[in-house]
């Protein structure tokens, strides 16, 4: 199994590790940043969620050979609080969010991630759940089509996409993802699909929509930053900029003194700051790394820790 822990040295180092420390990992994939960390665990515990079975399946073998240690949830990390709930852990000492995709997702044709590969229209990180792309560019209306497109995709020709996906669709149901590319190419000029690759977009877009991944990122950072023990640090990989403006703003808010009561002689306790930013500026891949993998050129990784 051919799979690249992007970032792997700089999470590990930015956990600062408690050997006997309670850990999770929200996005175990395939299991690379969970077993350096379980390496390290002494009496130490690792919790990590996964709602990919192939992942979560692979991970539990790797896991195993190293140590006793682990648990796996197959489950979206947007349950973190309640599934650690239900093992009595209220706190932890360190957090991890990978939000990319695992190479083999992409790989696996099947899956209908990628847009280089011939393959029913998917997309879904939990193979068991109802929503997939077929069904978004099949059913969704024209205004909702260029709502994800331009918000989540942040493609200037939205417009005409969704109008020729609806035009297509009325002719014949859209199933494959080079149906879906062919369709993009044909809605705008072709210097700017060659140059801008609007399908890397578009595809984003309805995967972001089938997987509801920005308002559960949104939801579970606030969450994780509630769960961590004082000096707990949480890491999070994001890859694209929509991400990263969500952990940057949610960061900055709880890192900061509440603008309510900015400039009073006294801060009441509420007010003040609950995390202090490890890293002001995102730690980006090495060229050696993008060199060893190139889909991790995009990756921005942001550490906070619990005061």
């Amino acid at each position: 199994m051919k799979h690249y822990s992007v970032l792997k040295k700089e999470v590990i180092d930015g956990l600062n590790i408690n050997p006997d420390g309670i850990y999770v990992d929200a996005t175990l994939g395939y299991g690379g940043h969970s077993k350096e960390v379980l390496k390290r665990l002494r009496r130490g515990f690792l919790f990590a969620f996964d709602q990919d079975e192939d992942a979560t399946s692979y991970s539990e073998k790797v896991l195993s050979n190293i140590s006793n240690n682990f648990k796996i949830f197959y489950s979206n990390f947007s349950f973190l609080k309640e599934k650690l709930a239900e093992e009595n852990i209220t706190k932890v000492d360190g957090i991890i969010f990978d939000l990319g995709l695992s190479s083999p997702q992409i790989d696996e044709k099947d899956r209908g991630f990628s847009f280089m590969q011939n393959a029913v229209l998917d997309m879904r990180m939990d193979k068991n759940a109802s929503l997939s792309a077929k069904d978004i560019v099949n059913n969704y209306s024209y205004e909702k089509l260029i709502d994800i497109f331009f918000t989540y995709g942040e493609e200037r020709y939205s417009k005409s996409i969704a109008k020729n996906i609806i035009k297509k669709r009325a002719e014949k149901e859209i199933i494959y993802t080079k149906e879906l590319v062919e369709i993009i190419k044909s809605s705008v000029p072709l210097k700017y699909f060659l140059k801008n690759h609007p399908e890397r977009r578009i595809f984003q877009a309805i995967r972001i929509e089938v997987n509801n991944e920005l308002e559960v990122l949104k939801e579970t950072l606030y969450k994780a930053i509630e769960l961590l023990n004082k000096g707990g640090r949480i890491c999070v990989i994001s890859f694209h900029s929509l991400e990263d403006r969500i952990v940057k703003h949610i960061f900055k808010e709880k890192s900061e003194v509440n603008k309510i009561v900015k400039g009073l002689p006294e801060i009441p306790k509420e007010y003040l700051p609950i995390i202090k930013l490890i890293n002001k500026k995102p730690i980006t891949p090495s060229s050696n790394e993008i060199n060893e993998n190139s889909r991790s050129k995009s990756a921005k990784l942001r550490i906070i820790e619990r005061l």
